[in-house]
């Protein structure tokens, strides 16, 4: 995408999720779930390394006012690195698109590799004043720790330190020597058509959260066996079909309830609850007070 193309389209502004690591290292999270392309920035100075995965949908950085632009697409990561220059974010999120990035200094960062510092390419001495960027795959592992990171709904007092064991747990991932890895957990990751198809069920289960199928009829419609399904969904997202579609129904639920657009019957029924007092407790349940005491702390 370029920015020509984005300027016919319906536009608006955006703000990063901003968690401060330590210093010299923060996380930015950005979701966009409406039906305009959404612009991000951020100031980023030419002392960072910028790492940054696209975990739905699409989005473009663009550089030098619109006269250069790099792409990420679904599944995929992107390592900006430039000591000669400073590279500010300036991002075009496309609609229902996910990003998770996490910026740290090349002091830091080069601290976490010095004694392997010829394993991370750009960190040799012929390459330490030189830009480097670099795109990738994001594997089964890493989607989820970065599903963990985008969909965190733990209390707020922890989040810093729950998301630096994360952060620090994505980087090991993301240089891990060994391409087998996922192979020795769960060898039938190994085919990436079984890994669309897991893919697939949890598109199906969002888009049908309020009336989701049975495992039996989810896994007839991907094509895979039940036992595949429940073994591989958790492997990806990190938990059972049922536990992330509760985790993301929750999620809805709360963001309904901030817009202030319906109320707690209403949002009960957008996300499957035929009654008022089962939505109730389960909204109490993930996050340890009612739909209405909520709405009344947001508001």
């Amino acid at each position: 995408m370029n920015l020509e193309n984005s300027t016919s389209k319906s536009v608006a502004r955006g703000t990063f999720n901003e968690t401060f690591i330590e210093n010299g290292f923060f996380v930015l999270t950005s979701k966009n779930e409406a039906h305009a392309v959404q612009i991000l920035e951020r100031e980023i100075d030419s002392t960072f390394i910028q790492f940054h995965f696209c975990t739905k949908g699409s989005a473009a950085f663009v550089f030098n006012k619109g006269s250069y632009t790099l792409n990420i697409t679904e599944d995929t990561s992107l390592l900006l690195y430039n000591p000669q220059r400073d590279l500010p974010i300036h991002l075009e999120l496309q609609p229902n698109s996910w990003l998770v990035s996490f910026v740290i200094s090349i002091e830091k960062f080069h601290g976490l590799f010095s004694q392997d510092a010829n394993y991370v390419t750009f960190l040799s001495e012929d390459n330490k004043n030189k830009k480097y960027y670099t795109d990738g795959k994001i594997n089964p592992s890493m989607a989820v720790v970065l599903n963990q990171l985008i969909s965190f709904n733990l209390n707020s007092s922890i989040k810093s330190l729950y998301f630096k064991a994360k952060v620090y747990e994505l980087l090991s991932l993301y240089f891990n020597r060994s391409e087998d890895a996922d192979i020795e957990q769960c060898p039938f990751l190994v085919d990436e058509v079984n890994v669309a198809k897991l893919k697939k069920a949890k598109d199906i289960i969002i888009a049908n959260m309020a009336e989701p199928p049975t495992l039996q009829e989810l896994s007839e419609s991907i094509g895979l066996s039940l036992k595949k399904l429940k073994e591989g969904f958790k492997q990806i997202y990190g938990d059972t079909v049922y536990g992330f579609l509760f985790d993301y129904k929750m999620e809805v639920a709360r963001k309904l309830l901030e817009s202030g657009d319906y109320n707690v019957n209403e949002v009960g029924l957008k996300v499957g609850y035929s009654t008022s007092s089962h939505f109730i407790a389960a909204f109490k349940k993930k996050f340890g007070t009612t739909p209405k005491k909520y709405t009344q702390a947001s508001s």
